[in-house]
């Protein structure tokens, strides 16, 4: 029997280590699915974060350039003596980057989430809201019609406040989404 005994030690120590570097290597090889996985959705998160960053940037960059140009019309038609020629070209300006702001808010919408999407559609209404006044006092500047000048200049500037703070949680909301929150 000890002739049988010492023929088994060696192939059961064998076969341990076989099962044992098998063992191993498929935990190995688990390991690094579930690692691999991880990095995949790590880089995924952060391809996602940085699209809706960019997307978010572009918008914001539109609105400001599109405010710029509605500013510029507003103090137009509130001078004592508007220049109409001027305040067309201003308006036309203003048209090209309403279309550009129109365009890069597609794109949030797109690139979500619903909470931020939600968040610039506000701001698109205070907008709209803004350009209803500007339309009416271009308008009443074409016919010379003065009578209701200085209510809606205060209008425009009570909906220009309106519309600032639309942007301001347009902001908030896009920076919290990005997980950038300082």
């Amino acid at each position: 029997m000890d002739d049988k005994d010492d023929r088994l030690g060696p192939m059961d120590s064998g076969l341990a280590a076989l099962l044992g570097a098998a063992v191993g290597s498929i935990a190995t090889l688990g390991a690094a699915i579930v690692n691999g996985r991880a990095q995949g959705r790590s880089q995924h998160a952060q391809w996602s974060r940085q699209h809706r960053r960019d997307a978010y940037a572009g918008y914001l960059s539109a609105l400001h350039d599109r405010d710029i140009a509605m500013d510029a019309v507003l103090n137009a038609l509130r001078a004592p003596e508007p220049d109409l020629p001027d305040i067309e070209e201003k308006i036309r300006r203003f048209i090209t980057l309403a279309r550009e702001v129109h365009r890069s808010c597609e794109i949030v919408i797109l690139e979500g989430p619903a909470s931020v999407a939600e968040v610039a559609e506000r701001v698109t209404h205070a907008s709209s809201n803004l350009s209803h006044i500007m339309r009416r006092m271009a308008e009443n500047a074409q016919v010379g019609d003065t009578t209701s000048k200085a209510e809606d200049s205060a209008l425009a500037t009570e909906r220009e406040q309106a519309l600032y703070q639309a942007v301001k949680d347009f902001r908030f909301a896009a920076r919290r989404t990005i997980g950038n929150t300082n």
